[in-house]
């Protein structure tokens, strides 16, 4: 441990990074199991609005941040309040993760619904869908930076035993850094963040939508609808 954080640098970040989470294309209508009549529906939807109390606004936003605004918490404040084991966290505190790039998250979580869902569930052979949402937000912090220190530690780079990088988080989390930055294990020219503290984190805003059907073997991506972005071969997804 001490021959890697001996060769660890801080890089100072100020850009925005990629932020991929599970979502819908389309809006539910929370009425429509109430009645089959649109009319009703809209009705519905305006008593609905008049009586929503409205989306929090703080009046010093520097300190106090919105927590109660949906885009705060899905991009930003889930993983600090609904931890779970990943990479740099044995799941015992929350750790963010986004990445450099759009393309970069879609290897990521591609990578964990084939792999830790669908194949644990039984699903790899059907053909299944799933919706995706793209949010950017800005990240400012001295983050410690190990792209270097990865050929000599290509543990911190393993596909699948998470136990050496979890210690490296431990160590980071009780120590009160904010995050770090690496190379991204799915996609060899990506680059990932992993944010510790979500106070360097801020203006979440929604990029764009995501659909990823698996089907014969192939993971397709798709921007818009029926159009593919992106494909990848599931088996070779590691």
């Amino acid at each position: 441990m001490k021959s890697l954080f001996a060769r660890v640098t801080l890089t100072d970040v100020h850009q925005d990074v990629a932020r991929n989470i599970v979502s819908l294309r389309q809006s539910q209508d929370l009425f429509d199991d109430l009645t089959d009549d649109p009319a009703e529906w809209l009705l519905a939807q305006k008593v609905e609005a008049e009586v929503r109390p409205p989306s929090y606004r703080s009046p010093t936003p520097i300190i106090d941040r919105p927590f109660e605004d949906a885009a705060w918490f899905n991009a930003i404040v889930w993983p600090f309040r609904h931890w779970q084991a990943s990479r740099f966290s044995d799941g015992s505190y929350g750790v963010w993760y986004g990445s450099e790039s759009v393309e970069t998250t879609v290897f990521e979580s591609a990578y964990h619904w084939y792999r830790g869902l669908l194949c644990d569930a039984g699903f790899e052979r059907e053909t299944v869908s799933a919706e995706r949402k793209v949010y950017l937000v800005a990240c400012g912090a001295a983050l410690l930076d190990f792209r270097k220190a990865t050929a000599e530690h290509r543990d911190l780079l393993h596909p699948s035993d998470y136990a050496f990088p979890q210690s490296v988080g431990a160590r980071i989390h009780h120590e009160g850094h904010p995050g770090l930055l690496i190379q991204s294990v799915r996609r060899r020219a990506g680059e990932n963040f992993a944010i510790f503290n979500p106070g360097v984190l801020s203006n979440p805003r929604h990029h764009c939508q995501l659909t990823y059907r698996l089907e014969a073997g192939q993971i397709t991506v798709e921007k818009r609808p029926g159009a593919a972005w992106i494909t990848l071969a599931a088996a070779e997804l590691g």
